[in-house]
């Protein structure tokens, strides 16, 4: 069986963060390893408190997945400190690995600032080079390429700067009005469009770690970096698709539409 790592905080809603990349990893028939770089106390309605991994803790569980089941792939998500970004690329160097996405968690949807100006210059610095493929959102490609977006053209002329500075596969997501489901991957000097359906749902909690778990997933199985693009939008689809309904905010979406098991359901199911 083919393997991957999460390295991301915890979401005790488990709609995003950890719990979210676990079920996408195993609804793609990978097995799920975590490194946990942060507990957040959280639901639907918002985030009300966040207990950060110290920076030997976090190395402990990375060098304890490495030495012992290494991971086909690695996806990363929100890392909020300079010396947990220090450690994650330090410990990505030293045992090579492979098939890194990062979801380079900088802006909220909301526009609003998740990590500090220092955090952000650790990570363009440190982790966005260990990089195969990147996937900002429209505020995240502004501030990595110094680009205003404000339509398709500007999203390619942003993944392409993104892509040539830190030498990886840049997939530019759309969304804030902007090419609303149509995402733009840019790999060795040229672009390609993935289309995607509007799907009419309010219950979008954790779509990004999702999106960026289900590539890494495709890609540990040795699928194309285009081949696991396509995979893993026609997943989010399915999953938002599914009109899962929970939570009085922004809920989840099922991770496990796809979901075929003698263990669902009742007795004699």
């Amino acid at each position: 069986m083919r393997t991957a790592l999460t390295i991301a905080g915890s979401d005790s809603s488990g709609g995003a963060g950890i719990q979210a990349d676990i079920k996408t990893m195993t609804a793609h028939g990978v097995y799920a390893m975590s490194a946990i770089t942060a507990l957040t106390a959280q639901n639907t309605t918002g985030v009300k408190g966040i207990l950060e991994s110290t920076p030997e803790f976090l190395a402990l569980q990375l060098d304890c997945v490495f030495t012992d089941i290494f991971p086909d792939a690695v996806k990363t998500g929100m890392v909020s400190s300079i010396p947990l970004i220090e450690v994650i690329a330090d410990k990505l160097r030293q045992y090579g690995a492979r098939n890194i996405v990062v979801d380079p968690v900088m802006v909220a949807t909301s526009g609003d600032r998740l990590i500090s100006e220092d955090a952000v210059d650790a990570l363009k610095e440190r982790l966005l080079p260990l990089a195969a493929l990147l996937t900002p959102n429209i505020p995240e490609a502004e501030l990595l390429s110094g680009l205003e977006i404000s339509d398709a053209a500007g999203m390619e002329r942003a993944a392409e700067a993104i892509s040539e500075k830190y030498g990886c596969a840049v997939l530019c997501k759309g969304g804030h009005q902007i090419n609303d489901a149509d995402d733009l991957l840019w790999r060795g000097g040229e672009g390609r469009w993935f289309r995607g359906r509007r799907i009419a749902t309010e219950n979008t909690h954790g779509t990004g770690c999702t999106l960026s778990s289900a590539i890494a997933s495709e890609l540990a199985k040795g699928l194309s970096m285009d081949k696991a693009v396509e995979r893993a939008k026609a997943y989010i689809s399915g999953a938002l698709g599914a009109m899962l309904d929970l939570g009085h905010g922004s809920g989840p979406m099922d991770h496990m539409f796809d979901l075929r098991s003698g263990f669902i359901g009742g007795e004699g199911a």
